[in-house]
């Protein structure tokens, strides 16, 4: 009877040992997610989005703003371009209840 506990026990151990560390790995991300809460809509804020982006466009020319979009519940994206007189560059700025990124790219000729 003890050969084959001992047996089974090492039978199984491979796939009990990749199930706790797993199952660890699982609450975690579980807390992590309730510590950060329910994201809270910001719908409402299109027009400060709008707003704050192309203020944070001028600083590299005049600014042209193509699409405001609500991407997620809690996430606004503004795209348009800037033209400084010598090249035109697209920019792409996100925005939550305050800009949170603001990319800026060239914009290649067509060939």
């Amino acid at each position: 009877m003890k050969r084959s506990t001992l047996l089974l026990m090492l039978v199984s151990a491979p796939a009990v040992s990749g199930c706790v560390p797993m199952m660890a790995a699982s609450a975690v991300s579980m807390v992590a997610e309730g510590a950060r809460g329910t994201p809270v809509s910001n719908e409402g804020l299109g027009s400060q989005a709008r707003d704050d982006c192309t203020r944070q466009a001028a600083q590299y020319g005049t600014v042209d703003v193509i699409d405001v979009e609500q991407h997620r519940i809690d996430l606004i994206i503004v795209w348009g371009t800037v033209d400084d007189g010598k090249q035109k560059r697209s920019f792409e700025c996100d925005f939550k209840t305050k800009i949170t990124a603001f990319k800026l790219r060239p914009i290649r000729a067509q060939q």
